[in-house]
């Protein structure tokens, strides 16, 4: 995507910037304002909010244009609509509770952050009937010094107030283990433009990171791919040392966007839900298919291809200044559809029905309310429902092509190439670590009883979920004081190492008297596999093999529970998202242990989850 065509965003979303600290955040409902609660106005049609997002655009096909036209879905449904700009998310809720329109546009962690308003009246509270996408456009940038999301922990960052950003965020920080708390945020009214935090990150060193769509993402660091690595130089309008620390690229299971309607206006109006639920559903269909077919040349789909991108250009650009407009001509209007993830109808079944996922409904409201109540938007937890929809009753009305799935706990698997995986699990890049955590076990521990281990267990296959495009690696490790007793004892021997100096004070010198370090783990590890040790006492070699396949084992066991524990407890996981990797001692957290407890540290296997190169996934991630 080009990053100038969102620089002028602002035009649309513009309410000033307010930069605060993180304790200053003011409450939703000082957002909105003054309103009064009104049932919802009569007319001849609906005002149906809608933002600038590449999900939108199944509406816009499905109503035929800003208004319904008679030959479109909607129209042909007898549904007549008004498509309004709902970019300013507390004036669209204002216009919510007032009656203008009994529907609200957002993520669910806006409504969640939104819900002691649209919550504070039976009439108004919110019901969730449609999950449109998940975000593959939204990235954490930063500069270049954070390892991992643990990284974050003191760190200052620019968000925008009551936007989506807040619920990815929230997902970040639980991953890493961290509290709200741990870091200092800098709020801004607007996601881009000159008022977002893009564009504070750029002018002030001081901001360590910044949530930014993709064409901010782009213009910060000139990576096209958002691949983590650290490619902002400082030309071409890119900030020095800036790189993606986390995208929904791979976060794919964070940024949920969703339509609600009014508790009152659902319970009168649920066929005419019913149909919008449905439209939409069938149109997003239709897109994902012209758009497939237009990328393999077919003539006639590009052709449709190109008035859908004409229809959404026309709508997102009306009002803009000559110059200014969002999306000045077709690639940019193909990279906001493509930073879309369209949920269809099996989506959906799997958001409000798979119970035991840790991405469905459930979660992500979860999520948004703890979030919302953490950044002051709301004092307390006012959830919401959703609309209970017949499924089946939907893939007929709409004459629909995605299957409703029927095992919720056993997602389909998309093809991997598993030697590929491998390969890069054996060395991974550091700039595709994006969280880790631990759990550490007994000497002779073969079994990973599940009351010891469930948080562990819980925690590898919810981050499945959040992180559906990545891979969460099981990795075993194993304590190397034997491995360096055998190689001490046999080096020695063989006249491979000379010791100077008394008990608990060594110094070790090779052939050549260069000093010899056994913390450098590396290098011991490499003197075993290159020196001969033949004839000695205690062979290295054998021990370093036997604590390799030790370590493997531990990590296949690990691996086979966590898969074993999704299924006995019904919980929603893509078994090929669980990977084990025995890492033997290459990495020991002691690198020369002398007591249990040191030992005890090195005993461990790591849960890591990791950005994957695209030729892991040959159907595109997991």
């Amino acid at each position: 995507m080009k990053a100038k065509m969102w620089l002028c965003l602002s035009a649309l979303l513009a309410v000033g910037m307010a930069v605060t600290p993180a304790a200053a955040q003011e409450p939703f409902k000082n957002l909105v304002g003054d309103y009064k609660v009104a049932d919802v106005q009569k007319g001849d049609s609906l005002e149906v909010p809608f933002i600038l997002w590449g999900g939108d655009v199944a509406t816009f096909m499905a109503n035929g244009g800003l208004t319904t036209t008679p030959q479109s879905t909607f129209g042909k449904s007898g549904l007549k609509l008004t498509l309004k700009p709902g970019d300013n998310f507390p004036a669209q809720v204002k216009d919510y509770m007032e009656g203008k329109s009994p529907f609200l546009r957002g993520t669910m962690s806006m409504l969640c952050q939104a819900s002691e308003v649209i919550g504070s009246d039976e009439r108004t509270k919110p019901v969730v009937f449609l999950q449109l996408t998940w975000s593959n456009g939204d990235h954490l940038v930063d500069r270049s010094n954070s390892k991992d999301l643990g990284a974050l922990k003191g760190k200052t960052i620019a968000l925008q107030r009551g936007g989506p950003h807040v619920g990815m965020l929230h997902d970040c920080l639980i991953t890493a283990n961290l509290k709200w708390t741990d870091i200092k945020i800098v709020w801004t009214d607007d996601v881009t433009g000159e008022k977002g935090p893009a564009e504070l990150f750029r002018k002030e060193p001081k901001i360590d990171a910044c949530f930014a769509i993709t064409p901010d993402m782009v213009a910060l660091t000139g990576d096209e791919k958002a691949e983590g690595k650290v490619v902002g130089t400082g030309a071409e309008g890119t900030v020095r040392g800036a790189r993606v620390l986390v995208s929904t690229r791979a976060m794919n299971g964070s940024i949920a966007d969703v339509y609600a309607c009014r508790s009152d206006f659902f319970k009168a109006n649920k066929e005419l839900v019913k149909k919008i639920a449905v439209g939409y559903l069938k149109e997003s269909e239709h897109l994902a298919s012209v758009k497939e077919q237009a990328g393999a040349k077919n003539t006639a789909a590009i052709r449709e291809y190109k008035d859908i991108l004409k229809l959404t250009m026309d709508i997102f650009n009306m009002g803009a200044e000559k110059g200014k407009e969002p999306l000045p001509g077709d690639a940019d209007t193909d990279g906001l559809i493509s930073d879309a993830e369209f949920a269809f109808l099996n989506g959906n079944v799997y958001f409000f029905k798979a119970e035991k996922w840790g991405a469905n409904f459930t979660e992500k409201q979860k999520a948004g309310l703890d979030a919302a109540i953490a950044v002051n938007s709301i004092s307390k937890a006012i959830p919401f429902t959703d609309a209970g929809w017949d499924f089946a009753a939907l893939k007929t009305a709409g004459m629909l092509a995605k299957e409703i799935p029927t095992d919720l706990t056993n997602p389909p698997q998309r093809t991997i190439n598993q030697k590929e995986i491998e390969k890069f699990l054996a060395k991974p890049s550091e700039s595709n670590t994006i969280a880790s955590f631990e759990i550490n076990f007994g000497v002779d521990e073969e079994k990973f009883d599940e009351d010891k281990y469930r948080e562990a267990f819980e925690k590898a296959i919810k981050s499945a979920a959040v992180f559906r495009n990545a891979v969460v690696a099981v990795r075993g490790h194993a304590d190397l004081a034997k491995l360096l007793g055998d190689f001490v004892k046999a080096s020695i021997e063989k006249g491979h190492l000379r010791r100077e100096g008394t008990t608990g004070a060594y110094k070790y010198f090779a052939k050549d008297n260069s000093p010899f370090d056994l913390n450098d783990t590396p290098k011991v590890v490499k003197a075993i596999h290159e020196w001969d040790f033949s004839g000695s006492s205690e062979n290295p070699k054998r021990t370093l093999e036997a604590l390799e396949e030790l370590s493997s084992a531990r990590a296949k066991t690990v691996q086979n529970t966590v898969v074993d524990y999704a299924k006995k407890y019904n919980m929603t996981l893509d078994k090929n998202q669980i990977q084990a990797v025995g890492v033997g001692v290459q990495e020991p957290t002691e690198p020369t242990p002398r007591t249990k407890e040191a030992m005890a540290k090195n005993r461990r296997v790591e849960f890591k989850i990791y950005k994957l190169p695209a030729e892991t996934a040959e159907g595109g991630g997991f």
